[in-house]
């Protein structure tokens, strides 16, 4: 990233033909490799000095890295053959003994002006989305399912669940919306909530941040949290030694019983499969399988899993219901079809369905990149139904 910093440094300020547009597009340019550098550097060494950059400049230096960047450079590559090709013909037609520069005025000043507009794209592309993200943050939906199930015994017919994903308690997701996220969940009285993951952003400094929020929900039967890679991001086994000590149920590769008008209801949490590559969803398959050993026939079983692909392994066991999180519903989504989400998972927001099992992926409630399209941040209230 700070190569193509450089890269398109030097490529804006040839094109801004005007000293004033070289400062400006200078000083956008050494800004964001200065932020980049820093936050890079605070995740590196724990210092969370990330904090002291507003919220604003930080959003603005993710969205010109994760997207102004590769946008430009994809522009680029494939701009690059037909910018050579019209030089070559150039040169052809007109030999470099006959190549007269042109000196009118009308021509060179459009020109002019073109390249002057140009060298501002970066900031205006990067500030005019940041303005977007800001105005995202601290919005959050719900989204309600009813969902009738063949097997579910009566007693649990009309049992209510929230499910609280991907909180990312942290650099983009603080103060006013967590606590509009908890006075949301506990205003639906949910007979259970449950968290899929991704409590924290990435740093343990916001942990106990991110307890007092889970320990402020309230359901009326039971409330349980698994893990997501996010929370893992800093130091594994601290986290997982943190949360446990808290109190708070939490399922790791367990499971846990809970009477709801006296029929057991079973929550299994999957914990975060650390394999990566092309052998993870075979090994979320067998992490899965190994879980479900602890099945209890007499009880109602749901599936807490962060990563969605562990459904088609619940799937095959005729788990009637999954809830995953992981995907954000694709982040950056063009629409219902067209986005990050489909590009990278086989399930990326809402509801799915094999034979008689269905899976629920939540979008989230926080960020760990400011900017959503077309993925809105969500709380999710299920109403199980007996069909």
């Amino acid at each position: 990233m700070i190569s193509l910093d450089v890269i398109w440094w030097i490529v804006f300020a040839r094109l801004a033909n005007h000293g004033i547009a070289r400062i400006l597009i200078s000083i956008f340019m050494v800004a964001m490799m200065a932020g980049l550098i820093w936050v890079i550097a605070a995740r590196m060494y724990r210092g969370n000095w990330d904090r002291l950059i507003p919220k604003f400049a930080v959003s603005a230096i993710f969205i010109w890295h994760f997207i102004g960047l590769g946008l430009l450079s994809l522009i680029a590559l494939a701009l690059l053959p037909i910018l050579l090709g019209q030089k070559i013909m150039r040169i052809a037609r007109n030999p470099p003994s006959t190549i007269t520069r042109s000196v009118e005025a009308p021509d060179w000043s459009r020109r002019e002006f073109l390249r002057f507009a140009g060298a501002f794209l970066p900031p205006v592309f990067t500030f005019s989305l940041t303005g977007v993200a800001m105005a995202q943050l601290n919005h959050i939906r719900i989204r309600r399912f009813v969902l009738p199930i063949s097997e579910l015994p009566k007693e649990l017919d009309g049992t209510t669940i929230a499910q609280v994903s991907d909180m990312h308690v942290g650099r983009f997701t603080n103060g006013k919306v967590l606590q509009k996220m908890v006075a949301v969940v506990n205003e639906m009285r949910a007979d259970l909530v449950l968290l899929t993951g991704d409590l924290i952003n990435d740093a343990l400094a916001d942990l106990e941040t991110g307890l007092e929020l889970t320990r402020a929900l309230e359901a009326r039967f039971g409330l349980a949290i698994i893990e997501g890679n996010h929370d893992l991001i800093e130091n594994p086994a601290e986290f997982e030694r943190r949360v446990r000590a808290s109190g708070i149920p939490f399922l790791l590769d367990e499971s846990t019983i809970i009477n709801i008008r006296g029929f057991p209801l079973q929550l299994l949490g999957l914990s975060w499969t650390r394999t990566q590559g092309e052998g993870r969803d075979a090994a979320i398959t067998a992490s899965v399988r190994k879980l479900l050993t602890q099945r209890r026939a007499e009880a109602f079983p749901i599936l807490m899993a962060h990563h969605p692909h562990a459904f088609d392994a619940a799937a095959d066991a005729g788990l009637p219901l999954t809830l995953s999180g992981h995907t954000h519903g694709g982040q950056l989504m063009l629409n219902e079809k067209l986005g990050f989400g489909p590009a990278m998972f086989r399930y990326w927001s809402g509801l799915y369905q094999r034979g008689p099992s269905k899976l629920i992926v939540s979008n989230g409630v926080g960020n760990w990149f400011p900017l959503r399209i077309n993925a809105p941040a969500e709380i999710i209230h299920i109403t199980l139904q007996r069909a």
